[in-house]
């Protein structure tokens, strides 16, 4: 079989452009040529990017492979010497399984159910304003985007009031050019099952033939609800109650390891408890999102939603192998080492491991 002395780059299609080229940045820095393989689903972004970076590279140095599944496939039939791969948990795993037989050694990006937890001491005018932007950005076709709210009761009705008043300012509108379209037909219609009418206090409408959903919040949601079964990645918000901060904690470490946790309070107690207890890829406190911005922090999942990390030196270190090398003068050993071992090698080696 055929070796590529090259990482595989596998790109995302919510972000086709930046989520592609910011691994190839960092391959490139560490040394390596790169093959990417953009995603088929932005058919237009991809041919773009294909187009623009075969204008600029040699293609011995950055080579484009464009398709769909058989041509991923074909590509992970290949022995490259990393794969590097951002997209859902179930490809996630394809991935692995394709890298395993090669002993490949992988960056797996993946996603999960990011939480975020109100806590009764949040300051809610700034708190719902950061969440709000967080959660609806790209139509909430983020990875690390807010996937569900667990506020706690005694301020519940005070937070839901004010996301529905953050959420109503936007004038969103399934019937203007307001809302971020969803990726396909079947996305949408995926979303769209996941809305419960009965939960539904705002927004709740959508048009599958324009592939447009508003801003949709529920309450009263249940871990059992249907839209908490899956990552959402999409403009709905489910917000659940809760009054016991270690039950609740029980109920997300139950779950697959979150990408991203979000925390809002003063609370210095309540901080170090969330981040000392759950474990999740990185995260915010009185923020959302934006740890992904500061090119210093590491960004990458744990357990489900991913494995390995990247940005800034970080990505570095992932496309290159620190090596090790012993560079020794040519001078005589002392005997000590060698054969035939005696009393007296002995009682030295043992003088020696004594200093």
């Amino acid at each position: 079989m055929r070796r590529c002395e090259a990482p595989l780059v596998i790109g995302p299609w919510n972000y086709p452009y930046q989520l592609a080229l910011a691994p190839i940045v960092a391959a490139m820095a560490a040394g390596c040529t790169v093959v990417l393989k953009p995603s088929e689903l932005t058919v237009h972004s991809s041919g773009l990017l294909a187009e623009l970076l075969g204008k600029a590279f040699d293609p011995a140095y950055l080579s484009v492979v464009s398709g769909g599944v058989a041509e991923t496939t074909e590509l992970l039939e290949q022995r490259f010497d990393m794969i590097f791969f951002t997209g859902s948990v179930p490809v996630g795993k394809i991935v692995y399984q394709a890298a395993a037989k090669h002993l490949t050694p992988v960056v797996l990006e993946l996603g999960g159910k990011s939480p975020v937890i109100i806590g009764p001491d949040a300051d809610l005018e700034i708190s719902v304003k950061r969440l709000v932007w967080a959660k609806f950005l790209n139509g909430g076709q983020t990875c690390i985007a807010p996937d569900y709210v667990c506020v706690h009761a005694s301020i519940a009705d005070e937070f839901i009031a004010k996301v529905k008043h953050e959420i109503e300012s936007a004038a969103y509108s399934v019937d203007d050019d307001s809302l971020v379209q969803i990726v396909n037909r079947r996305n949408t219609e995926r979303l769209v099952n996941l809305i419960d009418p009965n939960k539904v206090v705002l927004g709740g409408k959508w048009n599958v033939d324009d592939r447009v959903i508003e801003p949709t919040v529920m309450v009263g949601v249940t871990w059992n609800d249907k839209v908490m079964q899956e990552e959402i990645f999409g403009p709905l918000l489910p917000i659940m109650t809760y009054t016991d901060i270690d039950e609740l904690i029980r109920e997300i470490k139950a779950r697959p390891k979150p990408l991203s946790l979000y925390l809002f309070t003063r609370d210095e107690d309540l901080k170090e408890k969330i981040i000392g207890e759950i474990s999740f890829g990185g995260g915010c406190i009185n923020e959302a999102v934006m740890h992904i911005a500061n090119g210093h922090l590491p960004f990458g999942g744990v357990g489900d939603s991913g494995i390995g990390s990247y940005h800034g030196e970080q990505g570095f270190k992932s496309f290159s192998h620190f090596k090790s090398v012993l560079d020794k003068q040519l001078v005589s050993d002392p005997d000590v080492k060698y054969t035939p071992h005696t009393t007296e090698k002995l009682s030295m080696l043992r003088q020696i491991t004594a200093a």
